[in-house]
């Protein structure tokens, strides 16, 4: 059997619209009332990738590199990020999270966790090595 391709691609799009809408379900009150949702965002980014350039932030959020720049800042005053210079490049620059970003995502990620352990809580055994194959194929493969 041939796959349609196209058929694929909608599949894809409805994918990643419900992936979109979980995440949004998943995430919604779990971060502080002191950090923007943008702010947010952006240490998740970090937190799941450290160290990362600001481009890479940039890029991931698809926002301008100012706007970049000025959540970082922004972050970095709020002492939830830091900056580390490349050893060879001096221009080149790492975030990555300082301790109390650590924590702060922590707990952030705590909350998240047991709202995905509640939605998941009937999945048979067989249902969640399915659905953990299906991460890791996703993950490899199109990820």
């Amino acid at each position: 059997m041939i796959l349609d391709k196209s058929v694929l691609f909608l599949k894809l799009v409805s994918f990643t619209s419900s992936v979109h809408r979980v995440k949004n379900e998943l995430t919604i009150n779990a971060k502080p009332a002191s950090i923007s949702q943008v702010q947010y965002n952006i240490l998740e980014h970090i937190a799941v990738n450290q160290p990362v350039t600001p481009s890479e932030i940039n890029e991931c959020q698809n926002m301008s590199m100012p706007n970049t720049s000025r959540e970082l800042s922004k972050l970095k005053e709020k002492n939830l990020i830091e900056k580390i210079h490349d050893g060879t490049d001096r221009r080149k620059q790492y975030i990555r999270l300082t301790p109390e970003g650590e924590s702060l995502m922590k707990e952030a990620f705590a909350t998240i966790e047991s709202r995905f352990l509640k939605r998941i809580e009937h999945a048979s055994q067989k249902d969640l090595e399915h659905i953990e194959h299906a991460i890791d194929i996703l993950q490899s493969k199109l990820f």
